[in-house]
């Protein structure tokens, strides 16, 4: 078989890739600006979260939540580093790995240049997640701080302007951090499916596309959403309701 022949389901298989992620992430955005997902939703809840805030003087509570979100950041974060050490590991001793996979069942035969592309890409993906989840743990430390120079109950001299665009301000520094957690997760979701490339090419671009379908189910049609869409108003409630 030619070279050419060889490597070009290869190449397809990552400009595939490249096109499911960065194609969905650039779709999610623009279509999270006009129909509701998870991002948006949960941007209203925190401007009310924001605006709940500051008719409270104990503002622990909500230092608290801020602090386990970016706890959750901190563990993403430090479990990417012990990835890519595994994966730097396995870099070290190829001969091996590849001599491994090629005794598992349904696994193509690949070369030793081609498994050490294979595991760089992986590396690749791991380095961009850590990146992410160490920023947003950095957003997460500003929201941190704007609590904490949140304007206290009852100060004459703060206008309810300025309150109302604190609390907008607040919140969508917090989406922000929010929005690069979920980025690294979709860097996990997406290196999940780079494993699939060491089985077989075709099998890596399928399981690219069904990634992108979890991702859009979980996003925009998932039932948390729905729950948290809805809210029950008495003008809806049903006859048997009511008798309740």
């Amino acid at each position: 078989m030619p070279i050419s022949d060889y490597y070009l389901p290869h190449l397809l298989a990552v400009l595939w890739f490249v096109i499911c992620w960065g194609g969905y992430t650039r779709y999610a955005q623009a279509k999270g600006r006009t129909t509701p997902c998870l991002a948006s939703v949960l941007h209203l809840y925190r401007e009310d979260w924001m605006r709940r805030m500051l008719l409270r003087d104990n503002r622990i509570a909500d230092a608290n939540v801020i602090g386990n979100l970016e706890r959750n950041a901190s563990f993403f974060a430090s479990s990417t580093l012990i990835i890519l050490a595994g994966i730097l590991t396995v870099l070290g001793a190829s001969d091996r790995a590849v001599s491994l996979l090629a005794d598992l069942p349904f696994v193509q035969a690949a070369s030793r240049e081609l498994s050490e592309v294979k595991l760089l890409c992986l590396g690749v993906v791991f380095v961009y997640a850590f990146f992410t989840f160490s920023w947003c743990m950095r957003q997460y430390n500003f929201a941190a701080v704007l609590v904490g120079s949140a304007p206290m109950v009852g100060e004459r001299h703060v206008t309810e302007q300025e309150r109302k665009a604190f609390a907008e301000r607040t919140a969508r520094v917090i989406s922000m951090a929010a929005n690069q957690f979920n980025q690294g997760l979709r860097a996990y979701y997406f290196g999940m499916a780079t494993l699939s490339w060491f089985i077989n090419p075709w099998f890596f671009m399928l399981v690219s596309a069904g990634v992108v379908l979890v991702l859009y189910r979980r996003e925009f049609h998932s039932d948390v959403l729905e729950v948290m869409v809805y809210t029950q108003t008495p003008a809806f409630e049903s006859p048997k309701e009511k008798s309740e």
